[in-house]
């Protein structure tokens, strides 16, 4: 039955709109930032640090992600991770001290982090996963491509803290939809075990699984830990990682480069630079679908972009003008865009059903680490050797994923097919 039609139309169509907002929160970040320095009277380096407190809350989510929903199930956890988030900002509009404004920043990194891990395990377990995945994260980029605009065009007339009071007003809705639309557990029949059990639908919630599809017995010692012993999860982690840290290098490097070494004025390479974040959007639109009529499995439309992403480092690298610099660009971002979300509809074949939630979680996780550790080095490289170095990095981080790819594949047990 396709989504559009069957009882999983309203929890599909909230997590779209949970992950616009999950954009948008990314994308206010940078504009805000001038207002914050001023304001707290603080610089750069010291402002910096509330990427480093966010991202530890996202990871805290990340790694407890399958714990949570054993223990709580879907719609329980998605209201604990958006209430956490309407607290946080609410707090931030009242303008807290400084220390505390770091502070809260763990918990709306753990808030988004939380709502990010359990919709991308819930939309796992449906039909059409990877089509439904790659439009789920397309939505992120409509609210980050938003973001700035929203956030540029307030402060034209309103403090900073009234962007963080818009959203959480626009968290409410969420919450109170998560509580109505999605799946209320159902008590298990053993009454030792205290833990929700998966009936089939309307509602496939993946932590509602005591044991894995075959029956056996749950995995011995805690999710977290069956979960980091797992190879295949670990080389998707890592693979993530390096998908992240060369979608962010590129966004973040990408104007400096076409600046320095395409001499495009700051207007022109700006327009570029969000040609580069709406080419990832439509690209998961647009690419899942014409993969799926062509025939195309996860497996093989990942191959098909990877194989798009190096070309287009390539021709970007080696272009002999800038208009064909731009092009090459911009097809970078088509082509990146579905592999992140793709990477996660192929996680039931890594792993247990049991254990899916968790290692999303995990893979969630970890990506931050390569969002914050490649762009810094590729800024570094840039530095010392010139911003030419992006492109070269860009082919060699790709060729990168290729290989981790096919050790990924190398580990996949299909459960079922994945359009």
């Amino acid at each position: 039955m396709p989504v559009s039609e069957s009882p999983w139309r309203a929890p599909v169509t909230l997590a779209y709109a949970t992950f616009v907002l999950a954009g948008l929160n990314a994308g206010v970040g940078g504009v805000l930032l001038p207002a914050l320095i001023g304001d707290y009277g603080v610089d750069m380096t010291t402002i910096g640090i509330t990427f480093f407190v966010s991202s530890a809350g996202f990871m805290l989510a990340g790694s407890g992600t399958g714990p949570l929903l054993e223990r709580l199930g879907t719609r329980r956890a998605l209201a604990i991770g958006g209430g956490l988030y309407v607290m946080a900002t609410l707090y931030m509009a009242s303008r807290p001290p400084f220390v505390a404004f770091l502070a809260v920043q763990l918990v709306v990194g753990y808030g988004i982090g939380v709502l990010e891990s359990v919709l991308n395990a819930y939309l796992t377990e449906l039909p059409s996963a990877t089509t439904l995945l790659n439009r789920l994260h397309a939505f992120f980029g409509v609210g980050a491509l938003l973001g700035p605009l929203t956030a540029a065009w307030m402060l034209t007339f309103l403090p900073w803290t009234a962007v963080w009071l818009v959203l959480a007003v626009a968290c409410l809705p969420l919450v109170a939809g998560f509580l109505l639309a999605y799946p209320r557990p159902t008590p298990a029949g053993d009454g030792a075990a205290g833990r929700p059990v998966k009936t089939g639908p309307p509602y496939p919630d993946a932590l509602l699984l005591p044991t894995d599809p075959e029956g056996s017995e749950p995995e011995r010692g805690g999710l977290l830990t069956a979960v980091m012993r797992s190879p295949a999860v670990a080389l998707a982690s890592v693979f993530l990682a390096v998908y992240v840290g060369l979608e962010i290098s590129v966004g973040n490097w990408g104007f400096t480069f076409l600046v320095e070494e395409h001499a495009q004025t700051g207007l022109t390479a700006g327009y570029i630079s969000s040609g580069y974040w709406l080419g990832l959007t439509l690209g998961r639109f647009l690419i899942s679908p014409v993969a799926t009529r062509m025939g195309l499995t996860a497996i093989g439309m990942t191959y098909a972009c990877l194989a798009g992403v190096t070309a287009s480092a390539v021709l970007t690298w080696a272009a002999p003008g800038a208009a064909v610099a731009t092009a090459g660009f911009l097809l970078l971002g088509f082509f990146l865009g579905p592999i992140f979300p793709t990477a996660m509809a192929v996680v039931p074949d890594l792993t247990t059903a049991r254990l899916v939630p968790t290692a999303i979680g995990i893979m969630n996780g970890v990506s931050v680490i390569g969002g914050a550790m490649l762009p810094w080095l590729t800024g570094a490289i840039g530095q010392s050797a010139g911003i030419w170095t992006l492109m070269p990095s860009a082919v060699l981080l790709s060729l990168l994923q290729f290989a981790l790819w096919r050790m990924i594949v190398a580990r996949m047990t299909p459960a079922r097919p994945r359009p």
